[in-house]
């Protein structure tokens, strides 16, 4: 108890003074507390019951907003569609979030994660029928390539790190020749323009356009 006072920078009573000040202070905080049980159990259950009615209303408002507001937004995304043109004038972080949406619209439940360290994942979507997808969003000029080094890296941290069943890296650019020869090998999946104008613009689904097999574990190289 005495280690416990000081760590607060207090310490027992020394004195009879003391003593006796301490005994006043708990005996008018035991009154205090009698007299508040006792509101309570008189005046005090009517207010507390009038508390908690409002407390419970505002909570059904609030989760009431909450569907209402998710409905909405799955309604707006439903019809999403954006066009090359649109993703072009994104930046990294913009093009990020347009992924997530696409897979949202896909009725895959999917958040950003991209940011400083993330270790080549930008964008996870988790889905029931085709289990985790792990997107590496490169957003580049028009005429800009994606290199393999960029395929080894999904390749080293999509599985071990992000416990990943699809890796996916998608582009509004191109890949080189030898990323797209080693992404199909290693089975990392890569989206480049034309593909991209598939799933944004004409509304193919990324399970459709990737071919992808319900809940198809992430190929690993023989």
């Amino acid at each position: 108890m005495r280690r416990r006072l000081r760590r607060f920078g207090l310490r027992p009573p020394r004195t009879t003074a003391e003593r006796v000040a301490a005994a006043v202070i708990v005996l008018v905080v035991l009154s205090w507390t009698v007299k508040g049980l006792r509101w309570v159990a008189t005046d005090g259950l009517p207010v507390l019951a009038a508390l908690v009615g409002l407390a419970g209303a505002g909570l059904a408002f609030w989760w009431w907003l909450r569907r209402a507001g998710a409905a909405s937004r799955r309604r707006r995304l439903a019809s999403l569609r954006l066009s090359l043109a649109q993703l072009d004038a994104m930046d990294d972080r913009q093009f990020e979030f347009a992924l997530r949406d696409l897979l949202l619209r896909d009725g895959i439940d999917a958040r950003q994660v991209g940011r400083q360290g993330d270790q080549a994942a930008d964008v996870i979507g988790q889905d029931p029928r085709w289990g985790r997808i792990v997107v590496q969003a490169k957003h580049t000029r028009v005429a800009g390539k994606v290199g393999s080094q960029v395929l080894y890296q999904v390749k080293g941290t999509a599985g071990p790190v992000h416990r990943a069943d699809v890796a996916v890296v998608v582009t509004n650019g191109s890949f080189t020749r030898d990323a797209k020869a080693w992404g199909d090998k290693h089975g990392i999946h890569w989206v480049d323009r034309e593909a991209l104008r598939r799933w944004a613009e004409d509304g193919i689904s990324l399970p459709e356009l990737l071919r992808l097999p319900r809940r198809g574990r992430l190929r690993t190289a023989a």
